[in-house]
């Protein structure tokens, strides 16, 4: 079981296009094109991280892990989220017809 990761993960820098990650002594690139569902957050909820094991990175106020390797390494992970910087608003439902 690997030791308890004693550095923080911080934010370093947040514009449009995205935000800065400083793991230990290397610092990353998080696009929001690439990470789309950190493209609404908050600086609290951007800045409030985890760093459970060397490969795990959680958000717990937007509730998002993240494998450090699908930062290093996007490319190797083609799967990208949903979400949307302004999801179009969804008509409602139609009701059931009630007896």
């Amino acid at each position: 079981m690997p030791g308890t990761n004693i550095s923080a993960a911080e934010v370093t820098h947040v514009s449009v296009h995205g935000f800065w990650l400083l793991l230990g002594d290397e610092e990353l690139l998080l696009p929001f094109a690439e990470f789309p569902w950190f493209r609404q957050a908050t600086i609290e909820q951007l800045t409030t991280i985890e760093w459970p094991s060397p490969d795990h990175l959680y958000w717990p106020l937007l509730d998002v892990d993240l494998s450090v390797a699908s930062i290093r390494h996007p490319e190797n992970f083609p799967l990208v989220s949903g979400a949307s910087a302004n999801p179009a608003p969804q008509p409602d439902a139609p009701q059931a017809a009630r007896p």
